[in-house]
């Protein structure tokens, strides 16, 4: 035993130490419990105390425990006091020393247990809390459930969206760290996205290989999977595509948007999708099998204005898309682009996330081309977004790649819809070219005469900044909305 009562030293696989914290169920009847495992944050360490307040409206180790459940937290290996050096939640790493973990529970007492060695656990918790359940539920079939909130499906596409480094939230990552031991490769991938708006291959492939997309097959326990509507770190389709791939495999899996993340929440949260009940609920059913406890099944999201929906799978029943066309210039140049937002944080969503996210979320621009997008009817928008562009631009020559960036603004509010913005590569060499590509997944209800603004913009706050001094000339944009229908209000907003 180390530190305060609840500390303790385990030695991991390779003889790494990590620092882990105990605490049994807060009742006193002397019976054995459940245990749930809750990772804590990038560059944190875990929680140390019963009152500790959770972020984003997660689970505290005092929630649980009055839930019925031990706890355990942890600091991960190169974060706090536990050695070695932080590999990003690899299974290979991370993942195994969950297992040692899981180990060291079902030795103690009032702990419940299957059978000799095999303890119920499950596990929760957000962010790097929530890609290590992926990684843990690959390595050990004795974990029972788990409820990742705003995790990723891979590091490629969340980190280095077509190509283009997530710039603003990357250097926020290496500042929380700064204090860490990392892998080498981390702080050399900052380096090179800072100096030259690129990441090498071989960094990309060590990002990519820390999952969990190739390795969700092996994930077979039921999995809550909470995203936040405005995280423009690990967005929504990085939590689609989690829900696909295991539902595709038989997994049980539900899946709830709600109106946080790695982002600031700049409209109405709702009060009906909140990431602690959902978790309670979903450990109390799986983990301490009382089926008397209700948990989400399907789908669930919030709106911009706080009403909740619910459908019983996801993607819900297609509808007519919402089609917007134009054309427009625009000049690449840095000033006048994406955020950040001049709009105040919603009170009833304020976090300790806004205070380094709001710099890097975007806005309205100054400097962009602008298509209206008019809705006819009401519609619920859910999805990814089709943007067809015809264009031809030049750029002087430079080594920093060639982007520009496409984002949805509610007139009516001066937001961008769930603050997500694209990045869209194109070939400035004055030829003419055609794409089309899928822009960043949204969930929004509009009202019949209502309308949307596609905006594509030289600059953002989120991401690099690409080759400027030049201009693109769109002779033809078009952005299709999906929309979906059969929704069920689960809370009027």
């Amino acid at each position: 035993m180390v530190g305060v009562p609840s500390d303790f030293d385990l030695t991991s696989f390779d003889g790494t130490r990590i620092r882990i914290h105990w605490f049994l169920d807060s009742s006193t009847d002397g019976q054995v419990h459940p245990t749930v495992l809750m990772g804590p944050g990038w560059g944190q360490s875990g929680d140390t105390a019963s009152t500790q307040a959770a972020i984003q409206g997660a689970l505290s180790v005092g929630q649980l425990r009055q839930g019925g459940f031990n706890v355990l937290t942890w600091d991960p290996r190169g974060f706090g006091k536990s050695g070695g050096a932080a590999e990003v939640d690899s299974p290979n790493y991370e993942g195994r020393d969950v297992s040692a973990m899981i180990n060291w529970v079902a030795l103690q007492h009032g702990v419940e247990l299957g059978r000799p060695g095999v303890p119920r656990v499950g596990m929760v918790g957000e962010s790097y809390g929530g890609g290590i359940q992926f990684a843990a539920a690959e390595q050990d079939c004795r974990i029972d459930a788990i409820a990742p909130t705003i995790a990723w499906h891979s590091l490629g596409t969340s980190l280095d969206k077509n190509k283009t480094p997530k710039a603003g939230w990357s250097n926020i990552l290496q500042s929380v760290a700064s204090s860490a031991t990392l892998n080498p490769e981390i702080t050399a991938a900052d380096k090179e996205m800072n100096g030259t708006g690129v990441i090498d291959a071989k960094a990309i492939g060590f990002f990519v290989g820390r999952g969990p997309a190739q390795y969700l097959t092996k994930v077979k326990v039921p999995t809550l999977i909470l995203q936040g509507t405005v995280d423009d770190l690990f967005t929504l389709d990085e939590g689609i595509a989690n829900y696909e791939a295991l539902k595709r495999q038989g997994t049980t899996v539900a899946m709830a948007w709600f109106c946080g993340g790695h982002g600031v929440c700049l409209t109405d949260p709702g009060s009906a999708i909140e990431v602690g009940p959902l978790s309670l609920a979903w450990m109390r059913h799986y983990v301490a099998r009382d089926t008397s406890a209700p948990v989400l099944k399907g789908f669930a999201f919030v709106d911009q204005n706080g009403t909740s929906f619910a459908a019983s799978d996801y993607p819900p029943p297609e509808g007519a898309p919402q089609v917007g066309t134009g054309s427009g210039t625009l000049t690449l140049k840095a000033q006048g682009g994406s955020g950040p937002p001049t709009v105040a944080a919603n009170a009833k969503a304020a976090n300790a996330v806004d205070a380094v996210a709001y710099a890097v979320t975007p806005a309205p621009a100054a400097n962009a081309t602008n298509i209206t997008i008019p809705f006819g009817h009401d519609a619920a928008v859910v999805g990814a977004p089709s943007l067809s562009l015809t264009y031809a631009g030049t750029v002087p020559a430079g080594d920093r790649p060639t982007r520009v960036f496409a984002q949805l603004v509610d007139p009516s509010t001066g937001i961008v819809v769930d603050n997500q913005i694209t990045p869209i590569p194109v070939t400035l060499d004055g030829k003419k070219h055609s794409l089309v590509i899928p822009m960043e997944t949204v969930g929004y209800t509009a009202k019949a005469g209502s309308s949307l603004e596609l905006q594509l913009v030289a600059t953002t706050v989120a991401y690099i900044t690409p080759r400027l001094g030049g201009s693109v000339d769109f002779s033809h944009v078009a952005i299709s909305l999906p929309t979906v229908h059969g929704l069920t209000v689960l809370h009027q907003g």
